[in-house]
């Protein structure tokens, strides 16, 4: 998906670093996407949410608060009360290019931080958290052994996921003055809470604070197995899949009208992961699946093959020109099921003159209902009449062009 590198002006006028995930096709909502405690917009977690979401026609603004990653400003001389400003601040910028957020994401620290901007971001309809703290001042625990030294000399140096950064005092007095349970009692908007039950940095008890301080419409999903930074592959993926079907519910996501003659859409197939052959497949907004290759021959696994997907769509418009047949005749049958396999074989056993090999796809049809056998028979020439049938035994033409 097109990404575009952007800046706008943060609380304090300093310019905010952020990327701007927008749709291959029509801009159908805008998410707005607040990181983790000293992380930064680039995480895995929120590039493959961004993504995912891009791809059903909701762009994100994924940006590094005041003072990290490549945003400007002192991260010393921020606190939680600056990071919901600089929310606020990305939602005006979005407001301003008619992208005004109707979803909130906020991961850890920036989950407790959309929670408190929500109120101030009349444009949202819905706020998802994952992995957040119920008191934002539950951060502190990362650096306790350091709260005396910043008590005493107004800000010290702490390492934190092995990278240097120094807190301020005020910093840690603002934390520890947040209520959240008011401003999520008042959210007036739809709630997803995302948390791991194993999650060793904020504990899963944060979760259920957040979900029994609101009010409905409100959801609960767990993460299972996944870590604070959701950094597994799949557990990203999940992250993200959950989000996506979640948000259709109560952000409006109506395409606009296609032109007259628009083609049925597009499907798009990106590679995942270089080192092996998993592949993320987008078709038009809402339908995603994965391909892969076995792990024999050097995939994960975790999708069908490019033939499976063949087959696969070799069975279903079989059964669905059968069904379709039947309907329109009014035959008592009840269920249809297609088995497809796929070789190679010389083409003189398939009654070709020639000896080149070519691809065989068997079809085994199992039809169920009351029918008679003249019915049987005439389903059975049916399944021949199928279109991708057509396709694949006439063959098609394939233009191939560099984008």
């Amino acid at each position: 998906m097109p990404s575009d590198r952007v800046t706008f002006p943060g609380h304090s006028g300093h310019r905010l670093a952020a990327r701007l995930d927008r749709p291959d096709g029509p801009h159908l909502a805008t998410a707005l996407f607040a990181h983790c405690f000293t992380c930064g917009k680039d995480i895995h977690a929120a590039r493959r949410i961004s993504q995912r979401l891009a791809a059903m026609g909701i762009a994100v603004l994924r940006f590094d608060f005041t003072g990290l990653g490549h945003s400007q400003g002192e991260f010393a001389n921020t606190t939680f009360c600056s990071n919901v400003s600089d929310l606020s601040c990305a939602a005006g910028w979005l407001t301003e290019r008619d992208m005004a957020p109707a979803l909130l994401i906020g991961h850890s620290l920036g989950g407790s931080a959309v929670l408190r901007a929500a109120s101030d971001i009349p444009s949202a309809k819905a706020v998802v958290t994952i992995g957040a703290p119920f008191d934002p001042a539950h951060v502190t625990e990362t650096f306790a052994h350091a709260l005396d030294r910043i008590e005493a000399q107004g800000a010290a140096q702490v390492s934190l996921g092995g990278r240097p950064f120094t807190i301020g005092h005020d910093f840690v007095k603002d934390v520890g003055a947040q209520d959240l349970e008011p401003a999520i009692g008042h959210l007036r908007k739809a709630l997803l809470v995302l948390h791991a039950p194993r999650d060793a940095v904020v504990n899963i008890s944060n979760a259920t604070r957040i979900f029994m301080a609101a009010k409905h419409p409100k959801s609960f999903v767990t993460l299972d197995d996944a870590d604070h930074l959701v950094s597994d592959p799949d557990d990203a993926e999940y992250t993200a899949g959950v989000i996506a079907a979640w948000a259709r519910r109560y952000v409006d996501l109506a395409p606009p009208a296609p032109p007259p003659g628009a083609p049925e859409g597009v499907t798009r197939v990106t590679e995942t992961d270089p080192r092996s052959f998993l592949q993320d497949i987008q078709n038009g907004p809402h339908h995603h699946a994965l391909a892969d290759e076995p792990e024999a021959y050097g995939g994960t696994d975790r999708g069908m093959s490019p033939y499976g997907f063949l087959s696969a769509g070799l069975g279903a418009c079989t059964s669905m020109t059968i069904r379709m047949y039947a309907r329109r005749k009014g035959w008592p049958l009840t269920r249809i099921s297609v088995d497809v396999t796929h070789d190679k074989v010389h083409a003189q056993d398939a009654g070709s003159q020639t000896d080149t090999r070519i691809d065989r796809f068997t079809r085994a049809i199992t039809l169920e209902g009351d029918l008679s056998p003249d019915q049987r028979s005439r389903l059975l020439e049916i399944a021949d009449r199928c279109p991708v049938h057509r396709t694949l035994e006439t063959g098609a033409q394939i233009e191939t062009r560099l984008t």
